[in-house]
């Protein structure tokens, strides 16, 4: 790309990629994923004719929705074979992503699980209009239905997704909170600290990929989640530290063993007691947290 950076198709799309990467990501919960269809989102793109398209930003995002659905029900068929629970590649975010409290929640490990309950159509049907606030006849173009059926397909999801999303937006800095009592509790092997922090029926989703040890179901109770992950660090054989970090635009934990990445928890968060944790394990998932810039998201 950087052989055409002065080109009016590549200042198009680098203007707008990080646009891009968000709508990709939300549909595919893959950063992996997301990167090889901004790739091919690419390659299309500077095949276009821009003295016939009249909204570059639309057109951008039609094409990488697409290719989005292409690889989405690809990673289906993944998921299928994956050993134990999928949780999303988590994601660094820059700091600031957290304060914008719409565009962190729609990001966040809570919602990208929710998502997993749409059809790919659904999802990203209702990506790009909750999200994006794209209008019906866009997303038509992007999905390949009429507006007509994109209208009662974004009413279809938006019920399925309320039913299923927290109750209550937490503000950052109750985010963080929480999340600094949980890193006291999970450091001093602290049982009571942890069940003062944890929700009665808080659901723990652990993610190994079949190649780092993790509960194969979810873990529901306070009770067997404390068990579970105590346990669990107890296991490590090493030099276990904690740090917090930023994670799909929401306060997480990052867990080093002997200094090296060993799982992050992102945490949901509802009228102060943690409700879910997700801990992600397979080293598939972690290898960008080391490397990558913390993205900033739109």
């Amino acid at each position: 790309m950087s052989d055409h950076a002065g080109d009016p198709a590549t200042q198009a799309f680098v203007a707008h990629r990080n646009l891009l990467f968000t709508v990709a990501y939300e549909i595919l919960g893959s950063a992996a994923d997301t990167e090889d269809v901004l790739q091919e989102t690419w390659l299309r793109w500077v095949k276009v004719d821009l003295d016939q398209v009249r909204d570059p930003r639309a057109y951008l995002i039609r094409i990488t929705t697409r290719q989005s659905l292409n690889r989405l029900r690809t990673m289906q068929r993944r998921k299928e074979a994956y050993v134990g629970p999928w949780l999303p590649e988590p994601l660094l975010t820059a700091p600031d992503t957290a304060e914008n409290v719409e565009l962190a929640e729609s990001v966040s490990m809570a919602m990208m699980l929710v998502l997993e309950t749409l059809s790919p159509t659904e999802r990203a049907v209702f990506v790009l209009r909750e999200a994006f606030e794209l209008s019906y006849d866009e997303i038509a173009a992007a999905v390949g239905r009429s507006p007509a059926a994109v209208r009662q397909i974004a009413h279809r999801a938006r019920q399925h997704v309320e039913a299923r999303r927290p109750r209550k937006v937490v503000s950052p800095s109750e985010m963080r909170a929480a999340l600094e009592a949980f890193q006291r509790a999970v450091e001093n092997s602290d049982l009571r600290g942890l069940l003062d922090v944890l929700a009665p029926e808080v659901v723990l989703v652990t993610d190994g990929g079949g190649v780092k040890q993790a509960a194969l179901r979810p873990i529901v109770g306070a009770e067997k989640a404390i068990r579970m992950f105590i346990g669990s660090m107890r296991k490590v054989g090493g030099t276990l530290t904690t740090e917090p970090t930023v994670v799909n635009g929401s306060s997480a934990l990052l867990f080093r063993v002997d200094g090296e990445i060993d799982g992050v928890a992102a945490l949901r968060i509802e009228d102060t007691l943690v409700t879910g944790i997700y801990y992600v394990r397979n080293p598939e998932k972690l290898s960008r947290l080391e490397s990558e810039t913390p993205l900033t998201l739109q």
